[in-house]
């Protein structure tokens, strides 16, 4: 005799729970945050799971930014690609060169009918990310800004005002100089990400373009125009005040030495991602104060702005309709003030929506964290101009290695500003025209 065995009340929840789970359509994000960062991502990602029944959205960690977009454009043409891909500010260009390899968002948000305004964005997010009929094409994520971190402690020791931070770049030498002179710190400055921080930020800052074109926003064809005497003279500077031991070269690309020269207390200020908040305070044993990016005095209109670094999120082709829809539910979800607000808060990011700078003003948070805003005054400091919206170069990824390549060679001594902004120039044109040439 054959015996049927009967499930449990509790056993027979759990087989439904699987079958509803199975039931829920997948979405791939794969990503470049690790550490407490990537912890974070994972939470919002699970805060949408846990906010409907129908989609799931699976974060992946694939690297770094480099790694994470080259997996993805490889991945794609195994046909293995993920639907979301976090990729950076400066893999913009290359992004957009890859025709019919992504679903630009202003037309996968019309295409399900999901509420996308990009006027809810700050102008200078928008305009980033955005085509010249200003259509978005990557959903905003974690913007952030170049800004000044520095040890209110050492200031006091040193006799100044740690409540003002110095503005232009002369009371930043002279900010520096009495530091040493005081012995309160080895080293006045010292920078992180040195081509994001001073050069391209440099530039909108003092509103003079990287590039013709509109810093390449009007076209692939677009030459580099950096080698101004502005800049060259800022980076004589940076060797001058080095050898005087006001400023400390923190290494290429992310600047390994800088901001852990800062934590040790060896130098009192470090320029640096406004993301890097959380680890700054989490990292620092003492008061640490928050300042703009200094300018020179001498130029007219500045300072103008400064531009955004950070990533977006891209969407790739090659999905079904109903995978569709959940990534644009998803991007509906994170465009709520209160995600977008409280991942402002966790992480230092910029609150990348009005709507979530206002909550997170009305919440108080500016108030309790002084300094915690700094970024938004500087990117809403003007209007953006064709300087300062940002900049949009094919690879700009490799061109961010010659600038680090020059700039270091002027710290050794070995070139002057000059002659390293002009090869850096001829250098990074070269690389613009083998992108140029791909396309065709």
């Amino acid at each position: 005799m054959k015996h049927t065995k009967l499930l449990s009340g509790s056993a027979l929840a759990l087989v439904m729970a699987a079958g509803a789970a199975q039931a829920q359509t997948q979405i791939d994000w794969w990503h470049a945050m690790g550490g407490e960062l990537g912890e974070l991502l994972e939470g919002v990602a699970e805060a949408f799971n846990e906010s409907q029944d129908d989609f799931v959205v699976r974060p992946s960690f694939r690297g770094t930014y480099t790694e994470t977009m080259t997996g993805a454009i490889a991945a794609f043409r195994a046909n293995q690609q993920p639907h979301i891909v976090q990729v950076f500010e400066v893999g913009t260009g290359t992004m957009m060169a890859a025709e019919g390899a992504i679903y630009p968002i202003y037309q996968l948000m019309a295409d399900f009918d999901v509420p996308f305004d990009p006027a809810a964005y700050l102008p200078a997010v928008v305009g980033y990310y955005a085509d010249p009929n200003g259509n978005m094409l990557s959903f905003p994520f974690n913007s952030s800004t170049p800004i000044m971190y520095y040890n209110r402690e050492v200031f006091e020791a040193a006799g100044l005002d740690p409540d003002t931070p110095p503005a232009t770049w002369a009371e930043v030498e002279a900010a520096s100089l009495a530091i040493l002179e005081s012995g309160a710190a080895s080293c006045g400055f010292t920078t992180s990400w040195p081509s994001w921080v001073m050069l391209e930020n440099f530039k909108a800052w003092h509103n003079q373009p990287l590039g013709t074109l509109a810093n390449g926003f009007e076209g692939f064809e677009t030459e580099f125009v950096f080698n101004t005497e502005l800049l060259a003279n800022h980076w004589d500077n940076l060797k001058a005040w080095a050898d005087a031991g006001a400023f400390r070269w923190g290494g290429p690309g992310p600047g390994p030495d800088a901001f852990p020269a800062f934590y040790a207390g060896d130098c009192a200020m470090v320029f640096g991602s406004s993301a890097s908040r959380a680890g700054v305070l989490r990292n620092a044993d003492f008061e640490v104060g928050f300042g703009m990016q200094p300018y020179y005095d001498t130029v007219e209109g500045a300072p103008q702005n400064s531009i955004i670094g950070g990533a977006t999120l891209w969407v790739l082709q090659g999905k079904s309709e109903a995978e569709y829809e959940g990534v644009a539910r998803f991007f509906e979800f994170l465009s709520q003030p209160e995600v977008q607000a409280q991942w402002h808060q966790d992480t230092g990011y910029l609150p990348i929506t009005l709507a979530s700078w206002e909550l997170t003003q009305e919440q108080g948070f500016y108030d309790e964290n002084p300094g915690a805003d700094i970024s938004i005054q500087q990117m809403t400091l003007n209007e953006p101009t064709e300087n300062s919206r940002g900049l949009r170069f094919g690879n700009f990824v490799q061109i961010r290695d010659i600038i680090s390549e020059e700039m270091e060679s002027v710290m050794s001594g070995a070139k002057t500003g000059q002659q390293a902004a002009d090869d850096a120039v001829r250098r990074g044109n070269a690389l613009l025209r083998d992108f140029e040439a791909a396309l065709n």
